[in-house]
């Protein structure tokens, strides 16, 4: 399930990205740096191509984020099973009554109408964190894709290129020239820019 949600967000990055870079520098053309030595000629066409799976896995924001979204996970997952818990032994306290004989009919109903309220506050409670877990890992991924992209717009002259492609398995770029390759170039470049801003 959080492989397939992992999946889902690549190709929903995959897809933001492209029509981002296709309205907003679709007919624009990038001023010449006037330091060629420092510009990398990628493509007589100014295409290049990032390998997005690698760039977000291996992009230490990514890194950080994950780690914060697992520690509210287990957090989240400790506060459920205390509850779960407490709803367990209530259950086995009524049926040991009900079982023994040790309560009216009227105490009995009662004690089952309040493991019947626990147990869809339960309910309610685990819909509402894996809610807001499903929610933190969208805007987190969201975060993500706007800092690569911001990146890659600061710092076009670098790649002379008018697109930067996403590719991933399963994405629209069935095949690219290697040639064409500027993940690590690009990867480096961002780590290096978020460790900095860390510091």
């Amino acid at each position: 399930m959080k492989k397939l949600s992992v999946i889902l967000y690549v190709v929903l990055f995959l897809a933001v990205i492209g029509l981002y870079f296709l309205h907003f520098t679709g007919g624009k053309k990038d001023k010449k740096s006037d330091t060629p030595s420092s510009v990398t000629e990628i493509s007589s066409e100014g295409i290049a191509y990032i390998n997005i799976d690698s760039v977000i896995f291996k992009f230490d924001m990514f890194l950080d984020r994950r780690d914060e979204l697992m520690s509210k996970q287990k957090s989240a997952e400790a506060e459920l099973n205390s509850k779960g818990s407490q709803y367990e032994k209530g259950a086995r306290d009524y049926q040991d009554k009900v079982s023994k004989g040790l309560v009216t009919r009227a105490t009995a109903a009662q004690m089952e109408q309040s493991l019947l309220q626990q147990q869809q506050e339960l309910v309610n409670l685990r819909d509402q964190l894996q809610s807001n877990l499903m929610e933190e890992e969208q805007v987190m991924n969201r975060q993500i894709l706007e800092y690569i992209t911001k990146f890659l717009e600061e710092n076009r002259s670098e790649y002379n290129c008018q697109y930067i492609l996403g590719k991933s398995f399963g994405s629209v770029v069935l095949y690219s020239d290697k040639s064409f390759d500027i993940t690590q170039k690009v990867l480096d470049a961002i780590n290096k820019k978020y460790q900095a801003e860390k510091k």
